[in-house]
């Protein structure tokens, strides 16, 4: 895209923004408004409002169903900078000429002092229209959090070697990098390489609010998975597991499966044809702590994370779980819990079928609320987030 799409005359951002207090102009650029971004990018965008800030959000028009759409359209009017979707492809293509524009024309109009980019396509408008905002005045400060993203492609693959590229050249363009689990760091490390933009690590929060126990239903299933239904959260290995599962306890297992995606029917059809019929359940997306309590134990088969907000609700809630030693989970847990697993089939087999066995056990492997408290509070991401803000400014 041209320069000219970013450098038209807009009313620059306010002298004072610089100031260690004044309230500052953010806007929060993403693709997807679903999964554990949108939930950070929401939880974000109201603790900074209620401090004062004002605040938008930029994202795609095209994903999402029904509760993303009910959920935008209860954040929206609580921001003042409102939000502005447009449609955004997910892989680089001809058609991302036309959508970068549009998205950067709306970021423009918005005159932020803050652009703040989530994701691997979020993380490229922020730092490139921010950049180019720059030659007509603007000095907005560009800051990136990866959320695993591009972080998740082998680095001896082309495509990989593809992004890493663009990552490295996008570093120079960085005011401030967040990283969301220690892991996410050290992979950007090895396979970007040192971040040349100062960098914090600021772990995902939760409110007080989501630390009230939820209490498992009187019909609840065995196991239950919530998450996007793609191959990247596993939902095909936790239905291979729980075939497994039953065959090793020798009794049939049920299971509850909440969540979207384009792959839901191929789920659909593997539990078929696995002979599981009704015994699972297939969801539409809902708030988390609706669907907590549908079943004894939950389950997180992710094959590749950052730092998963699902995990983190769950325990704060009580909740009892196997999940993934992938990414930024065994920060949570800690190393060795007999909760985290292999993201293999048999591995989560094994775990589910020690988990029956063993219940009392299992849920006393738990993280306390103290300690979650102690290091996943929201306020404390919000507080360190808008330190950085400062820094870069």
């Amino acid at each position: 895209m041209s320069v000219n799409a970013c450098s038209e005359a807009g009313t620059p951002a306010r002298p004072n923004a610089r100031s260690s207090n004044a309230p500052l102009r953010i806007v929060h650029c993403f693709r997807s408004p679903v999964g554990g971004i949108f939930r950070h990018v929401r939880d974000l965008c109201q603790a900074q409002q209620a401090a004062g800030h004002q605040v938008g959000i930029i994202c795609d028009s095209t994903t999402g169903g029904a509760y993303e759409n009910r959920l935008i359209a209860a954040l929206g009017p609580h921001l003042s900078l409102g939000v502005r979707r447009t449609p955004m492809q997910r892989h680089i293509g001809l058609g991302d000429l036309t959508a970068a524009g549009r998205a950067c024309a709306a970021l423009r109009e918005m005159r932020p002092d803050v652009v703040h980019g989530h994701g691997a396509k979020g993380g490229v408008y922020a730092r490139v229209f921010g950049t180019l905002m720059r030659l007509s005045g603007q000095k907005p400060s560009r800051i990136y959090s990866p959320h695993g993203g591009s972080l998740h492609y082998a680095a001896q693959t082309m495509t990989g070697r593809f992004f890493f590229m663009i990552e490295r050249f996008l570093d120079r363009l960085s005011d401030h990098i967040l990283f969301v689990s220690e892991y996410e760091r050290k992979t950007f490390e090895t396979k970007v390489g040192v971040p040349h933009a100062p960098c914090t690590l600021v772990y995902n929060g939760l409110t007080e609010e989501e630390f009230q126990p939820v209490s498992t239903t009187g019909n609840a299933a065995d196991f239950l998975y919530i998450g996007m239904m793609r191959d990247l959260k596993g939902p095909d290995l936790f239905i291979d597991a729980l075939a497994m599962a039953q065959k090793r306890l020798n009794r049939e297992l049920s299971a509850v499966m909440v969540g979207d995606g384009d792959d839901k029917g191929r789920y659909m059809a593997q539990a078929l044809e696995l002979g599981f019929g009704e015994r699972i359940r297939f969801l539409p997306a809902m708030p988390a702590r609706e669907a907590f309590g549908m079943a004894r134990f939950m389950v997180v088969p992710s094959r590749a994370e950052a730092m998963p907000y699902i995990v983190l609700e769950a325990l704060a809630a009580g909740r009892t779980l196997i999940a993934s030693a992938v990414g930024g989970i065994p920060e949570i847990f800690g190393n060795g819990s007999m909760a985290l697993t292999a993201p293999d089939a048999q591995s989560i087999a094994h775990k589910m079928v020690f988990a029956m066995e063993n219940p009392d056990a299992f849920h006393a492997a738990m993280p306390t609320l103290e300690q979650l408290r102690a290091r996943f509070g929201a306020d404390v991401m919000a507080r360190t987030i808008e330190k950085a803000y400062r820094s870069s400014l």
